[in-house]
């Protein structure tokens, strides 16, 4: 394809307006390790590739735009987090970062559990064959169909989230004959160093039950009397997309007080917590995530310094890792469509996708990197605002970002880290097809989740 010269937009720092970025990268055409899956490398063309396919080739035979997931660091990523932990604790992965059969079978091979918190997530959980007691079922307004379902299954816990659902919970339970297993969620009064929208343990939120005021010691004497309920342990989350761990130190603190509080009305020591996920990934360089071992570790000293100092035997931890396993396994491939330069300002890179397939820089004000993929090269770098062709001036995929100054119509560019809630959280909006999910591995490609079609979209409309 021939590069056509076009006046592009600011290229130099010195003279760059304010935003969502820092100065170039020394070379434009290196695929950052830490933000890049683990099989992502060019090729002798300059083509990215992902599990030994070129990005062309997967563009040629599946179109774009489309999720490209690398199955071998996804179940490398599990197989990390399962060790760290060990048979002493258990791991959840959220399902609501992504899921489909293929990720479901691959938890179950794998070794992980999996936390699911809606009645269709269940279902496709047991449609792949996930056994039900290495399921958790979260929600803060689960319906009587969902909650009958869960515990007609024998799900391994239901994750109670207000008074009205421990009743709930147990009448189901016992007019099923059944005595449920399930965890209180607390909301412990820690608010996580990120987006408003996605910090979830303050207590001026839809999630939990307070600890303020003695509500939780309320719930927990309520579900102890209930006859269709084994209380297990207490559940809290934090938030989401967290690099440090002193939240979790505070949380696990309050947590185990409330363990102690139960020891000593009650006389019984609650034998699990649950200390949620949230755990964060590198969606640019300048982000620091933690290992799994490194978290385990910090997890495993917090729990067992708080339980000695409150005189409890250290119960078993469980973890829910969704973004920090599929979040980096994945990248969204694009054809850029026209180029729009504004002299002193940026450059728009307009793509075939857009807010459909990644409403989280919308949304969220998330921050995501951007690569040219197709080939490589050696201009200057240019200012560029990844934009998608909806209606919708909000409609962002990369607010400000560094991409070589020839770009040009037909090229592939890919934004990485894209494993978790992009596919999740996909729209029609303007009726657009949302994209298919690709599994490589290996040489090989196959299609995970398929692309919709217009059929589809009048499948549904009765007219």
């Amino acid at each position: 394809m021939s590069r056509s010269a076009h006046p592009a937009g600011p290229r130099h720092a010195d003279v760059l307006p304010e935003g969502h970025y820092s100065a170039p990268p020394a070379d434009l055409n290196e695929l950052d390790p830490k933000v890049w899956s683990r099989t992502v490398a060019r090729d002798e063309r300059g083509v990215a590739t992902v599990g030994g396919i070129g990005v062309d080739a997967l563009a040629e035979e599946f179109g774009t735009p489309a999720y490209f997931l690398d199955e071998t660091d996804f179940r490398a990523r599990c197989r990390a987090w399962a060790e760290a932990f060990g048979k002493d604790a258990d791991v959840f992965y959220a399902g609501k970062a992504f899921l489909s059969r293929a990720i479901v079978r691959w938890l179950k091979e794998e070794g992980l559990n999996l936390d699911v918190c809606s009645g269709g997530e269940l279902t496709t959980a047991l449609s792949a064959g996930m056994p039900a007691e290495r399921i958790a079922f979260h929600g803060n307004n689960k319906s009587e169909e969902e909650i009958r379902t869960a515990v007609e299954v024998g799900v391994g816990r239901i994750v109670l989230d207000s008074f009205q659902e421990i009743v709930r919970v147990a009448h189901i339970a016992q007019s099923l004959g059944k005595r449920q297993r399930v965890q209180i969620r607390v909301t412990v009064g820690v608010e996580a160093h990120t987006h408003e929208f996605i910090a979830t343990a303050h207590e001026d939120q839809k999630f939990g039950i307070a600890l303020a005021g003695g509500q939780a010691a309320e719930a927990v004497r309520r579900a102890l009397k209930l006859d269709g309920l084994e209380l297990i342990g207490i559940h809290s989350h934090i938030g989401s997309q967290i690099f440090d761990m002193a939240g979790f130190e505070v949380s696990a603190r309050r947590v185990v007080q409330l363990l102690a509080e139960v020891r000593d009305e009650h006389g019984v020591e609650l034998p699990e917590i649950d200390l949620g996920g949230g755990l964060g990934i590198a969606y640019t360089s300048d982000d620091d995530p933690r290992e799994p071992h490194e978290i385990a570790k910090a997890l495993n000293e917090i729990v067992a310094r708080e339980c000695e100092a409150a005189g409890l035997a250290t119960p078993r931890i469980s973890v829910e890792p969704g973004r920090a396993i599929v979040g980096p396994t994945a990248f969204t491939l694009y054809r850029v469509g026209t180029i729009k330069p504004l002299e002193g300002l940026r450059t728009y890179v307009s793509v075939d996708g857009g807010m459909s397939d990644n409403i989280r820089t919308a949304l969220y004000d998330a921050e995501y990197s951007v690569s040219l993929v197709s080939r490589t090269s050696e201009a200057e770098p240019m200012l560029a605002r990844v934009v998608g062709k909806h209606c919708e001036s909000g409609d962002i995929v990369v607010r400000d970002a560094f991409l070589p100054s020839d770009v040009a119509p037909g090229d592939l560019i890919a934004v990485p880290a894209t494993g978790a809630y992009c596919r999740s959280m996909a729209s029609n909006y303007n009726h657009a097809l949302r994209p298919p999910v690709v599994a490589v591995r290996d040489g090989e490609a196959r299609v995970i989740v398929r692309r919709e079609t217009e059929e589809d979209l009048l499948r549904l409309d009765v007219g």
